[in-house]
């Protein structure tokens, strides 16, 4: 049984945009073991893919805040102890950066990534054993199947992205209290204020959506998203403002969603990876080679770009076409 690692550690939204490479060495090479080295944030997102046989967290970014405490290094070997469980007979790195490009280098096997010209970091390239030319100019779906199609071997895939995920029923019964009838999950948090959709946008699709009868919830993960939330909710009738909750729980609620509505953020694409009439509503970033991507390219569109901010019009107007295809 041939057994590969796949080495892509983040952000969310590179994570899953990772995931069709799952299914692409699946469809291509029989009886195939992957494990998957992730950051420890979005170990929950490989685990949703049934064809993931082991998830190896790392926690890079943690470490490198506490690199003087013993516990970090204790960490760090054990960490070491798991990549050495097994040898591989492929290690291929899709992240392309320096801190992945070590993960490979620790690893058993002989080890595959991006060239020096293809490589977000040129440097990570002087630690793969076998590199190939993977052209930026084109999306990181994209870009992700072709590597790992040129590393193992088989025809590049023409078939749409399968992201191959595996959702639950939602089992926090203090949200399917709160869920009252047809709802749209609105992601308005993200890393960077200058991603964001302006409030006052986000309580006018709230009334919107109330009037027809359905429902905005409001995920959040830390305190100013929490505030956040809370001020919409405030001023749209039937807006409601989510629980904390995991990534399972969040996927479960978006596979069970009408569509969804979000800025910049990896949720956004995991909606949009669920298949799910997805908006993607951009203010400081080009989504060309970085947006959602549904496996059915009529699923999910991406509004905006870099210094433009989508209307509260536009938004509704694209969100009732996806939902009345």
């Amino acid at each position: 049984m041939p057994r590969i690692l796949i080495i892509k550690t983040s952000s969310m939204g590179d994570v899953i945009h990772n995931l069709p490479v799952i299914n692409d060495i699946h469809a291509n090479i029989a009886n195939t073991s992957i494990d998957w080295v992730v950051e420890e944030g979005f170990q929950d997102i490989p685990r949703l893919h049934s064809k993931v046989d082991h998830v190896i967290p790392v926690a890079i970014r943690r470490w490198r805040k506490q690199l003087f405490n013993r516990s970090t290094w204790q960490e760090i070997a054990v960490f070491k102890k798991q990549l050495s469980q097994h040898t591989y007979d492929v290690v291929l790195d899709t992240q392309g950066l320096f801190k992945s490009a070590f993960i490979s280098y620790m690893a058993n096997g002989p080890r595959y990534g991006q060239d020096k010209a293809s490589a977000r970091e040129s440097l990570s390239a002087c630690f793969y054993h076998h590199t190939f030319s993977v052209p930026r100019e084109q999306h990181a779906v994209a870009r992700n199947r072709q590597l790992a199609a040129l590393a193992l071997g088989y025809p590049l895939p023409k078939t749409p992205p399968d992201y191959g995920l595996s959702v639950g029923e939602i089992t926090n019964s203090h949200i399917t209290e709160l869920i009252d009838g047809d709802y749209i999950v609105g992601l308005h948090a993200t890393s960077r204020d200058s991603k964001l959709w302006p409030i006052e946008h986000w309580i006018s699709l709230g009334k919107t959506l109330s009037a027809q009868g359905i429902q905005l919830l409001l995920p959040w993960g830390n305190d100013s998203e929490h505030h956040r939330a809370n001020i919409i909710a405030a001023s749209a009738p039937k807006a409601t403002v989510l629980p904390r909750i995991k990534i399972q729980q969040i996927a479960a609620i978006l596979a069970g969603a009408k569509a969804a509505v979000g800025v910049d953020t990896g949720l956004i694409h995991l909606a949009a990876a669920l298949n799910l009439p997805t908006v993607a509503i951009y203010t400081d970033t080009q989504p060309a080679l970085t947006g959602v991507l549904a496996q059915h390219i009529d699923r999910a569109i991406n509004l905006g770009g870099e210094g433009q901010i989508p209307t509260p019009e536009l938004v509704l107007n694209t969100l009732k076409t996806l939902i009345n295809q």
